[in-house]
């Protein structure tokens, strides 16, 4: 027996459908130098996945931190790390560096 034209047109809808739940998450990067964070404000969408990548160009370690994010994520130097965030609500969400704490200081706004 041959399957109706509608229930193929309802596979078909539900996989479009679909479709943008398996987009990959966008990228921002942030970069490490003379221990500061660059740059110290960045701004992401709302309700949206986010692939952090964060560049440490300094000879030293340094670990991201965020209470507000629940993340820490050390970085030794010369190096990156990736590190997925959200989906987040609007609003500020500070970030600092665990061993450069004075310097090291940032914020991520989603709006």
């Amino acid at each position: 027996m041959k399957e109706p034209l509608f229930m193929k047109w309802i596979l078909w809808l539900c996989i479009f459908l679909a479709f943008p739940a398996l987009a990959a998450p966008s990228e921002f990067n942030i970069r490490i130098e003379d221990h500061l964070f660059i740059p110290d404000v960045l701004r992401v969408p709302a309700n949206q996945k986010i692939r952090l990548r964060v560049i440490n160009r300094d000879n030293s370690s340094e670990e991201f931190e965020s209470y507000q994010l629940n993340r820490e994520k050390i970085i030794p130097g010369k190096s990156e790390a990736i590190i997925f965030i959200g989906p987040l609500a609007p609003g500020e969400y500070p970030f600092f560096g665990e061993f450069n704490p004075a310097t090291a200081q940032g914020r991520i706004i989603v709006e």
